[in-house]
Order: C-alpha cells, then structure tokens, then sequence
C-alpha cells in the first residue's frame, strides 16, 4: 500500500547496469545519469565518499583507508552491498528535484544473456533493497535492439552485436526472442588490459587502466588509418621507476587489441553458422548493427563487413541504445510483456 502511494510521486527509470557505465533513462526527460559504475568508500567509517565520475577520479590515487570499488565484474554483480549503494545514490539523484519522500519507481533494468538464476535474483534484490518497487528484468541485446527502433516483435531476424565494459553479446532476434547468441567476457576492459600488457612488455613502461582507456579511445584502430595517429604515453619506467614519456602510434594499439577484435569476429561469424537459414538470408539483407561503447573503435565496422561480407552499422548513438531500449519499454507495457525476460513474468 505505501509503495503505490511513493510510487504515484516517483519517476519510473530504465537502467543499463554496466560493468563501466550505468546510465539512466526517465521517459520525461530521456538520459539524465550517465556515470561510471564505481563507488569510494572511507573503510574506516563504512562511509560513501563518491559514487560515478567523482569516485572514478580517485582510482589508482587513495590512501589505504580509502577504497575505490567496481561493483560489476563482465556485467554481473560482484559486490552486492555496493551495488545496492550505487543504485540508491542514482535513485535519490533522479528524485532530488522532485518532492519525493521515499522514492519508490518502476525500473526496467537490461541483463546480460548468459545470467544464472541468482545472479538475476542478486540484480532484483539489488534494485529493490535501492528503493525499487517494481523491477523487470530485460536482456541487454533486447533492450538495445528496442534502443535502436527496430520492430523486434516482427518475423525479421536482427543480428546485433552489443560490445560493452565487461562482455560482447553476439545476438539475432525475431518474433520478441532471442534466437542463437553468444556471450564473451571479452570487450572494453579487456582491450585495456592487453594494452596495458603490451606497453609493458614493448616499452618498459607500467600505465594504469584510466591511461590505458584514453589511450584506446584516442588513437585505437581495428584496420589500418589513412593517416597515421600518434600521442604522447606516460607512465613508470619499469627499469628505474622514475617516470617515462614515450610517443605510440595506432599501429601499435592495433597490435595490442587484435587478439580481441579477432576473436569478437570469429565468434560472429561462429554465431551466423548457428542461426537458421531463413534469418540469416534476412540479416544478411537488412545488415548487422553495432552497439556499446566498442562500436565506436575506429575501422571495427569495416572489419566484420568484410570477414563476413554482410554489410555493418553503427547504431545511433551506440554507448546509450540498452538504456534508451529500457525506457522505452517503460511506456510501452504491452511490448514489455511480449519480451519481458524468462522468470521475470510480473503481469
């Protein structure tokens, strides 16, 4: 009875949980949260310090009494207490200009495809401990398919490839399902990480996660560039450990990713040999599209056109199709129990 009460003065949000980013969609005013999965707590006092882009300026620079924690490991829920505190501070910061006492919305929130039960019951739990009072369960190459307006209720088969933080999810829908897909734990922090290897093993040089993402975002590339791009790195000299600064060109961020970009390929192409005929025949027509932050990787596009000779886009707006697909599906109820995930039926 209380909850329906707050309810009626709450905003129903749509959230994509992301392993770097969680966003959030109200359908009055769109994406209004869009701030990285990480929180900073005084261990001392059990005290939020920050949650979003303020916590993530702390990573690699605390004192030992302060730790900086990514609450969500390839997409999943690794620290379910901090979880719940991030999804609370989102909660309130959405309510904070409205007059809500105890904010109580709806919340559509994008899964991942390969989930287990209690992973999927930790994410409700989460949201619902945050002030949830309602929470549907949606799979995030759904909830982007939804993102990018595509009528997924339809006997047309979309083939999307949603390459995030924490996973790749490789998935063709029809008729409001998932038909074939695949999930690799390969994707944003992945590609960090073998840079970070890489300019450790060719250079000397240690450089933290935050270096190895601007990095990556800058001068990365899957195929070669017209024009070559360079930038400066810096980082600890691992012969002296004095600082370093050297010049790394596209070409060698290239050689760093493409154990990655390769395998993401083959398993497209892995994912299209296990789909039906008469689907493939409409993919094949109507193209693969790209979401999540990966599809803005330089040339990634071009490279999985040609290794699969189907045409590739890149949807609008990649980084936000799952948390716009969500709020879409908040207003449109009679589509969101068409796909509303398997154990998640609450009408």
């Amino acid at each position: 009875m209380f909850n329906k009460f707050f309810g009626k003065f709450s905003k129903d949000l749509g959230i994509d949980l992301g392993t770097t980013n969680t966003l959030v969609y109200t359908p009055e005013k769109g994406i209004i949260i869009n701030e990285p999965s990480v929180v900073a707590i005084n261990m001392r006092t059990d005290e939020i310090l920050a949650v979003g882009t303020e916590a993530k300026k702390m990573l690699g620079k605390t004192p030992s009494h302060i730790q900086v924690i990514k609450p969500l490991v390839d997409g999943v829920i690794s620290d379910f207490e901090v979880t719940e505190k991030m999804l609370k501070y989102f909660i309130d910061k959405v309510h904070s200009e409205y007059f809500t006492l105890i904010p109580r919305p709806r919340v559509v929130i994008g899964i991942p495809l390969d989930i287990t039960e209690v992973e999927k019951k930790a994410v409700e739990d989460a949201a619902k401990s945050a002030g949830a009072r309602e929470v549907f369960l949606i799979e995030q190459s759904m909830a982007a398919a939804v993102g990018t307006r595509f009528e997924v209720t339809n006997p047309t088969a979309t083939m999307i490839v949603d390459i995030g933080g924490g996973t790749t999810e490789i998935a063709v829908i029809s008729l409001g399902g998932v038909v074939t897909w695949k999930t690799l734990r390969l994707a944003g922090n992945a590609l960090d990480n073998d840079i970070i290897q890489y300019v450790r093993e060719e250079f000397n040089i240690l450089i933290g996660e935050q270096v190895a993402e601007n990095v990556k975002i800058r001068i990365g590339s899957v195929a070669p560039l017209k024009e070559t791009l360079t930038m400066a790195l810096r980082g600890r000299d691992l012969i002296n450990g004095l600082p370093k600064e050297v010049i790394i060109t596209d070409t060698h961020i290239r050689e760093a990713m493409s154990k990655i970009t390769n395998q993401i390929i083959e398993n497209i192409k892995i994912t299209l040999e296990t789909t039906p005929p008469e689907l493939v025949a409409d993919i094949y027509e109507h193209g693969i599209v790209l979401t999540g932050g990966g599809a803005l990787l330089r040339n990634l596009d071009k490279e999985i056109a040609q290794a699969t000779k189907i045409p590739v886009r890149i949807a609008d707006d990649p980084l936000t199709c799952v948390a716009r697909g969500t709020g879409i599906l908040l207003t449109d109820q009679e589509l969101l129990k068409k796909i509303l995930s398997p154990d998640n039926e609450k009408y």
